[in-house]
């Protein structure tokens, strides 16, 4: 079953404390940003004055050069599921890390980056996060023509997760499920609602209606 997954994209602790408690009276998955400043043009903060809320499955994801590097910060949260970026420099390690520790490795794939390109990546993922955004910002369009990527993804790996990232609301939302979706990483259309429990009610109930 398709999942929405609310977003945490933040520049310093007080922003991230002020996200995270905008969605945990209700997510109960989310997903948090972490930016090295390299690979993205923002920084979040340090990785060590971070926490993951108690009773909420956590994902991470790493929008680092080298995340292998801060792999064993990244640790210490205890998220479910880390995800690298495919284009990162240690990336295939990075999963390897991952696997050996007993977590999730998931792997995000830039709108420019072809599947051909990656090697045997995708096959050992978890997950596969398809990046329609911009990197290290909420909001951003949803390019549906990278919808073409769920089928490339599938003919590698037939039981990974399929996550989307980047301009989802109650308009796309539909067609993303069709499309093959199943997490549903939405920042912007939450965290900017006047009420981010309504707007994930919304999403919410469009998955009952595809799924119904």
């Amino acid at each position: 079953m398709t999942v929405v997954c609310p977003t945490v994209t933040a520049y310093d602790t007080h922003e991230y404390r002020e996200q995270i408690e905008r969605i945990q009276g209700f997510a109960r998955r989310i997903h948090v940003d972490l930016m090295d400043g390299i690979f993205t043009e923002m920084a979040s903060p340090p990785i060590d004055q971070l926490w993951l809320p108690e009773g909420i499955v956590g994902d991470v994801h790493l929008m680092y050069q080298r995340p292998v590097e801060v792999m064993s910060a990244v640790f210490a949260l205890k998220p479910s599921l880390v995800i690298v970026q495919a284009e990162a420099d240690d990336a295939e390690e990075a999963v390897v890390m991952l696997k050996q520790a007993g977590i999730k490795a998931g792997v995000a794939i830039l709108a420019d980056t072809e599947i051909t390109s990656l090697g045997g990546i995708i096959e050992q993922a978890d997950h596969v996060l398809i990046f329609s955004g911009h990197l290290g910002y909420h909001g951003g369009e949803a390019d549906l023509g990278l919808l073409r990527k769920v089928a490339e993804v599938r003919e590698r790996n037939a039981t990974a997760e399929l996550a989307w990232d980047g301009g989802i609301n109650a308009d796309n939302a539909a067609e993303l499920i069709t499309g093959g979706i199943t997490v549903l990483n939405a920042g912007g259309f939450i965290q900017h609602a006047p009420v981010p429990e309504d707007a994930y009610a919304i999403l919410e109930s469009i998955i009952k209606d595809k799924q119904t």
